[in-house]
């Protein structure tokens, strides 16, 4: 829309003109209806605003250098969402359901993808709740899968370019054994006011250890944690973080430049030897890492000395983004044409 100031967007809510709701009812979903509400009616007692049953996503659209607009591994964002509903008791959305519903959102709301140069991208947001009533802690009978779509900048007002973060020792943002490995909003609850104190001294986000030791690397607020060095693409693994379907495609990228990937535990001190960090996720793709602080021991790692992007973080990113926005070829299939 011409009213929009493209290259100048938050990343922030903006009303669209339709979403995409689903109804799961009587043991099975029900047909896709199309809504100009931005509103949900559901039961006081939902088992989403009492027990968390809820699940989301996030993606984007982007409209490519050749005009066309573009998804990106949205299978994976599909199967994840699936993985989240076994483990919370909830019906699975099938992948044909998921992917119709998010291409019908984007469609309907053509008008709200970002012009192709402006930075801008759409975002999607499919959910997955429970709108059944139930006092006693048990799953609903009733569900509710919807889509919308809002028209976002970048998530991190520097765009890409170096963020200072902080050590988090005073919280954790998931139990060893609980539901940091699904995508459930209480994950994201949990991490507020670690990151709010964060925001407050500074910083752009909060890195949390492992819950458990509290000596491993587990992930940089709302997204995962790498670490470069020798040539190799360093991830933490741990039951308590979130797969990033950014993180996997960087892995493969990585492998395809000729580099080495490691996803293992990350001891703390290891952040001395890694030449270039960084946190990865669909929101902000990658955000270099300058410098992460340690309160407790008042160390301080530095990275990106001259406040620019290392090289590897900065040709992941490159790579990734170009075949977001198809100015190069496509070579692992990741993305999905829409006929707008």
């Amino acid at each position: 829309m011409s009213t929009i100031d493209w290259k100048n967007l938050p990343f922030n809510y903006f009303k669209t003109d339709y979403n995409v709701r689903c109804y799961w009812r009587n043991g099975k979903w029900g047909e896709l209806e199309v809504s100009s509400s931005e509103y949900i009616i559901m039961h006081m007692a939902a088992t989403s605003l009492h027990y968390g049953q809820e699940a989301f996503e996030g993606m984007k659209a982007y409209t490519g250098k050749d005009g066309k607009v573009r998804l990106f591994r949205i299978e994976e964002n599909a199967r994840r969402m699936i993985d989240t509903a076994r483990y919370i008791l909830m019906p699975e959305v099938p992948e044909e359901l998921f992917i119709e519903a998010v291409v019908k959102a984007v469609k309907l709301n053509a008008q709200y993808i970002p012009p192709y140069g402006t930075g801008a991208t759409l975002y999607i947001r499919p959910l997955l709740i429970g709108i059944g009533p139930e006092v006693g802690v048990r799953p609903s009978k009733e569900y509710l899968f919807m889509v919308f779509v809002t028209p976002v900048g970048a998530y991190f007002k520097e765009g890409f370019r170096p963020v200072n973060m902080m050590i988090c020792r005073e919280y954790d943002r998931a139990a060893p054994l609980g539901t940091g490995h699904v995508k459930v909003g209480g994950n994201y609850a949990a991490s507020l006011l670690s990151m709010e104190k964060a925001h407050e001294a500074g910083f752009s986000a909060a890195i949390y250890l492992d819950p458990k030791e509290k000596k491993y690397i587990d992930e940089s607020g709302p997204a995962n944690f790498f670490g470069i060095k020798n040539n190799t693409y360093i991830t933490p693994a741990s039951r308590s973080i979130l797969p990033s379907i950014t993180n996997k495609s960087l892995m493969e990228l990585a492998k395809d430049l000729g580099m080495k990937v490691e996803r293992r535990p990350v001891p703390l001190e290891e952040l001395e030897e890694f030449e270039e960090t960084g946190a990865c996720g669909t929101a902000a793709v990658i955000s270099p890492i300058k410098s992460i602080v340690d309160p407790d021991t008042k160390k301080i790692y530095v990275y990106c000395k001259d406040d620019k992007p290392g090289p590897v973080c900065t040709r992941l990113y490159e790579q990734l983004t170009a075949i977001q926005f198809g100015e190069i070829p496509d070579r692992f299939g990741w993305t999905k044409i829409i006929d707008i």
